[in-house]
C-alpha cells in the first residue's frame, strides 16, 4: 500500500456529488483544504434532483456560485395538486422574492449545476478531486485522525484525515463504517421518471403539477426552455409508451420533435440514518436521509447539512473550538431532516391514496383541507421550520426570532449594491437597530465580527422591520445567518453565560482568517 505524500489532510470528502463538492467549496472558502475522492471519472450525466428552495440558493450563493446558479435557474410558480382529471385541488404558491433573496422555488438541470461546481472546485487550490478511485475503508473509529484507505489504477493509497465527511450516496460505506443503520420511515413506491426535450407547446403553468390519482399517480415540472419532466408510478405488468403517459400535457395528435433524453425507473424510500457521527466521521446527504421527492427537498436537504456542518468544522480544525460544537450538527439536521421526510411523506399519500383501507378517507380529508382558507399558504411555508433550542440558539420565553433564519435584502456595501451575506463575509455577524453599546462592542472584538447597525446598510427598511417584529434590538447571526441569541427591546443583553460561548471559544486569535476577511464589504465597529 502507498501512503501518499500528502497523506494528513485536515478533511477527506468521499463523493463528489453536489453534496460533497458544495462541502468542500464552504471549506475552502474558510481556508481548509480538502480530498475529495469520487469513483466515477466525470459527473453523472443524466439528471436526477430538478428543484431547489430559496435558502438552498443562499447555500450556492455562500459556496461562491451564486450568479453561475442565477443563469442556469429557472424560477417556477410553486406546486399544485390536481385530482385524477387534472382539476386543480390546491395551488402552493411561491413567490419570486423570498426571505433568502431568492425565487422560493427554482428548477434546474443537475448535471448542468454539478459541473458549475466542479468548475468552481478547479479554481480552489485548497480542493483536491480524485476521480475514479474506489474507498475500501474508513476508520478506526477513535476520536483522532481518521484512515481512509483506497484504491486506483496504480493500486492501493491511503489518506489520514483530521475529519472524514461521508457523502458517498444511499449505498454509503460510510454509513457501514460507523455501524449506522436505516430506520425505516415506511413509504417504498417503484416510479418511472422520465426526462423529454421537445419544443411542443406543452401545457404547464411554470411550476410543479402533482396528478394525485391513485390508479396512475404524477408529477410533471417544467426544467428548462425546451425540458420537461415526468414521473409516473409503475404498475404491475405492461407499462404504456412514453407518448401515450405524456398525452395529456402535449397538444392534440402531436407529431413534432420528441426526445426522450432518460426513461429509468427508481424506488423512492424514506429512511434517516440512526446516527449521523462517530468521532470525526461525519455523514451528510443520501449517506444520512433517503426522502421522496414530492416536495423537492432530496438535494436541498444535503447542501443544508453542508452548510450546517463546515463552518462548525472551519472553527474547530483551525481556531481550535470546542469539539462539542460538532456535536450539534446532528441535533439540529436530523430534526429537520425527519420533518421534511415526514411532509414528503405525506404528499406521496395525497397523490397516491396510500395503500391501506383509510385511503379514500384521507383523499376526502384532503380534498376538504385544501379548502379551507390559508392553509395551503402556512403549508407552503412549512419546509423548513425554525431549529430548536439548542446550544446554538438561545431561545428565551417565547419563541421570537432565535432559531430562524435572517432575511437577505440588497444592501449598499463599500460603495455597491450587493446581498447582504456579501456584506458581512462568511463569519459571525451582529446586526442592531440602534448604535451598538459597550457590551455589543465587545462581543464583537471577541469573535473578531462585525457590529452592523442596520439603518445604515441602505436596504429597504427590510431589516428594521424584522427587528421590530421580532422584539429584539439586535441579533447575534451565526455564520449560516441562523439566529444565535437575540437583544430583546425589554434591554436584556447578550450574556457570557449563554450556552454558545464556551462552544466558540478559541484557542487561536478570534479575527477572522484572510479568506473571510476579504470577502467582508463593511468594515468592524470594534
Amino acid at each position: 500500500m502507498t501512503v501518499d505524500e500528502a497523506a494528513r489532510v485536515p478533511v477527506v470528502i468521499v463523493g463528489a456529488g453536489p453534496v460533497g463538492v458544495t462541502a468542500a467549496l464552504l471549506l475552502a472558502r474558510r481556508g481548509v483544504r480538502s480530498v475529495l475522492l469520487e469513483r466515477h471519472r466525470d459527473i453523472y450525466p443524466l439528471p436526477r434532483a430538478a428543484a431547489t428552495d430559496d435558502e438552498v440558493r443562499r447555500i450556492l450563493q455562500a459556496a461562491g456560485v451564486g450568479e453561475q446558479f442565477a443563469a442556469m435557474a429557472r424560477p417556477a410558480n410553486g406546486l399544485r395538486l390536481l385530482d385524477a382529471r387534472h382539476r386543480v385541488m390546491a395551488e402552493f404558491r411561491r413567490t419570486e422574492h423570498g426571505l433568502h433573496g431568492y425565487p422560493q422555488t427554482s428548477m434546474f438541470d443537475q448535471p448542468e449545476l454539478e459541473r458549475v461546481l466542479r468548475d468552481a472546485l478547479a479554481r480552489h487550490p485548497e480542493c483536491e478531486l480524485r476521480g475514479g478511485v474506489e474507498v475500501t475503508g474508513i476508520g478506526p473509529d477513535t476520536e483522532g485522525p481518521v484512515r481512509v484507505t483506497f484504491r486506483d489504477h496504480t493500486g492501493e493509497h491511503e489518506l489520514w484525515a483530521e475529519a472524514v465527511l461521508g457523502c458517498d450516496g444511499a449505498n454509503s460505506l460510510t454509513r457501514e463504517a460507523i455501524g449506522a443503520v436505516w430506520e425505516d420511515l415506511r413509504f417504498e413506491e417503484r416510479w418511472s421518471v422520465i426526462d423529454v426535450r421537445t419544443t411542443a407547446d406543452v401545457r404547464s403553468w411554470e411550476g410543479v403539477d402533482q396528478v394525485c390519482d391513485p390508479d396512475r399517480p404524477a408529477t410533471f415540472t417544467r426544467i428548462g426552455e425546451d425540458r420537461y419532466r415526468w414521473e409516473f408510478r409503475m404498475r404491475e405488468g405492461a407499462e404504456q409508451p412514453v407518448r401515450d403517459l405524456v398525452a395529456p400535457w402535449l397538444p392534440p395528435s402531436y407529431e413534432g420533435d420528441f426526445e426522450v433524453i432518460r426513461e429509468a425507473q427508481y424506488t423512492f424510500r424514506a429512511r434517516l440514518a440512526d446516527r449521523w457521527r462517530s468521532g470525526r466521521v461525519f455523514l451528510l446527504g443520501d449517506a444520512a436521509h433517503l426522502t421522496p421527492p414530492f416536495i423537492g427537498q432530496g438535494l436541498c436537504a444535503g447542501l443544508r447539512d453542508a452548510y450546517n456542518l463546515t463552518w462548525k468544522l472551519a472553527r474547530v480544525l483551525q481556531q481550535g473550538a470546542d469539539q462539542r460544537l460538532l456535536d450539534t450538527y446532528e441535533s439540529e439536521r436530523r430534526p429537520h431532516a425527519r420533518h421534511v421526510i415526514r411532509l414528503a411523506v405525506v404528499m406521496g399519500w395525497a397523490m397516491t391514496g396510500g395503500q391501506d383501507g383509510a385511503a379514500a378517507l384521507r383523499r376526502r380529508v384532503l380534498s376538504a383541507a385544501c379548502r379551507i382558507p390559508g392553509l395551503t399558504e402556512l403549508a407552503g411555508r412549512d419546509l423548513s421550520p425554525p431549529l430548536t433550542a439548542g446550544p446554538l440558539v438561545r431561545r428565551g420565553y417565547r419563541r421570537g426570532l432565535a432559531g430562524t433564519h435572517c432575511p437577505q435584502p440588497w444592501v449598499s456595501a463599500g460603495g455597491r449594491r450587493v446581498r447582504l451575506d456579501d456584506a458581512l463575509g462568511d463569519s459571525f455577524a451582529v446586526l442592531t437597530a440602534t448604535e451598538p453599546g459597550p457590551s455589543l462592542t465587545a462581543l464583537a472584538h471577541s469573535l473578531g465580527v462585525h457590529a452592523v447597525t442596520v439603518t445604515d446598510l441602505g436596504d429597504d427598511g427590510t431589516l428594521a422591520a424584522w427587528l421590530r417584529a421580532g422584539h429584539a434590538d439586535a441579533v447575534l447571526l451565526r455564520p449560516d445567518r441562523v439566529v444565535m441569541d437575540i437583544v430583546p427591546t425589554s434591554g436584556r443583553d447578550f450574556t457570557s453565560t449563554a450556552a454558545w460561548a464556551p462552544l466558540l471559544h478559541t484557542t487561536r486569535s478570534p479575527v477572522p482568517s484572510e479568506q473571510t476577511a476579504s470577502k467582508s464589504l463593511l468594515r468592524s465597529t470594534t
